[in-house]
């Protein structure tokens, strides 16, 4: 099941209608929550995803406390009018909902069970929205865990970036219980602007994430290596961009990820050791399925490669850059 805020538009022969109309949506939906809404909201984890949501939250009538292991991030959200917590118990003290926007499980899990986490004073019927990408049994665990404790448990993933994450656009592929929907969906509406609803039990959600990971990944590393390969056939690689994303070689991951590489710009959107772990999660469950997955462990290995290489918090395009020093090509921005 899917809902979406563009389901009104799907008659629409007009990006221009499709445009004004979605707007307006927005405004209606962003009026609607700030004059109905009484939910208090915790955000933890005040990246640049996490800071997007927690903004999209506020905006949308929330009070919202954000936490953060920067005390920096903390600050700038209460400059920016939000509320502060020093540690996820704290935050999640007087919270309805929390959305935790961390890396991976194992930081999940502490959030949740650690010292200071948010179990100790989470309110009973409460909802934990977990956005993290991890196995999808871990996922479960979780959610068992702590769904014995009386509270809620939501697997929702996401994608999208930190710029759709701050408009309130991103994807959201949740499952879980009808009742951790229903206590979430408020906050899951404020954040996306697309919510797959893929089944009734945490794993769903991660499950799909890992495959939206395994293609983007594979697709990253192929897009480099087009991009690296083209450089040393002394080819202008910004025609190659130019005439690769109006050909059938496109993909999503080359047209959005390779100009990083063209105007040597390799700040982290995404970093390389993102897809260190993501890949490395899909190995692990693709040979306890005993399912070959040979193309997904090759761009592991590129991965591998630009992390072992420095470039391990640079963006995933860095890719491209480790073929460029392994080959002795020159890419822009590289001495």
């Amino acid at each position: 099941m899917i809902r979406t805020r563009r389901a009104a538009l799907a008659q629409s022969g007009s990006r221009f209608s499709e445009k004004i109309m979605l707007k307006q949506l927005k405004m209606f939906r962003d009026r609607h929550m700030s004059s109905s809404a009484t939910s208090r909201v915790a955000v933890i984890g005040l990246g640049s995803m996490g800071y997007g949501m927690a903004t999209s939250l506020r905006r949308a009538g929330f009070e919202v406390t954000g936490c953060d292991v920067s005390a920096d991030a903390v600050a700038r959200f209460v400059a920016d009018g939000g509320k502060g917590a020093r540690s996820p118990a704290e935050a999640a003290r007087d919270a309805d909902i929390v959305v935790s926007v961390v890396v991976n499980a194992a930081q999940t899990e502490g959030i949740l069970f650690g010292k200071d986490g948010v179990a100790e004073t989470l309110a009973k019927d409460a909802v934990f929205i977990s956005s993290a990408t991890m196995d999808p049994d871990i996922a479960r665990r979780l959610a068992k865990q702590l769904e014995a404790t009386g509270r809620h448990y939501l697997d929702a993933p996401i994608s999208g970036g930190a710029q759709r994450a701050a408009q309130g656009e991103l994807t959201i592929l949740a499952s879980g219980s009808a009742a951790a929907f229903a206590k979430a969906r408020p906050a899951l509406d404020a954040m996306a602007a697309k919510l797959y609803e893929l089944g009734d039990a945490a794993g769903q959600g991660a499950a799909f994430k890992m495959i939206n990971q395994l293609l983007a990944g594979v697709h990253i590393a192929a897009a480099s290596e087009a991009i690296a390969f083209a450089a040393k056939q002394g080819l202008d690689i910004r025609k190659v961009y130019e005439v690769i994303t109006a050909s059938a070689g496109n993909s999503w991951m080359f047209e959005n990820r390779m100009p990083h590489v063209l105007d040597g710009d390799y700040a982290p959107r995404s970093a390389v050791e993102i897809f260190v772990k993501d890949l490395g999660i899909i190995q692990d469950m693709a040979r306890n399925a005993r399912f070959p997955v040979p193309v997904s462990a090759a761009a592991l290995q590129m991965f591998l490669m630009t992390a072992a290489a420095g470039m391990g918090r640079d963006d995933d395009a860095s890719v491209a850059r480790m073929y460029a020093q392994v080959t002795g090509t020159k890419l822009p921005g590289e001495k």
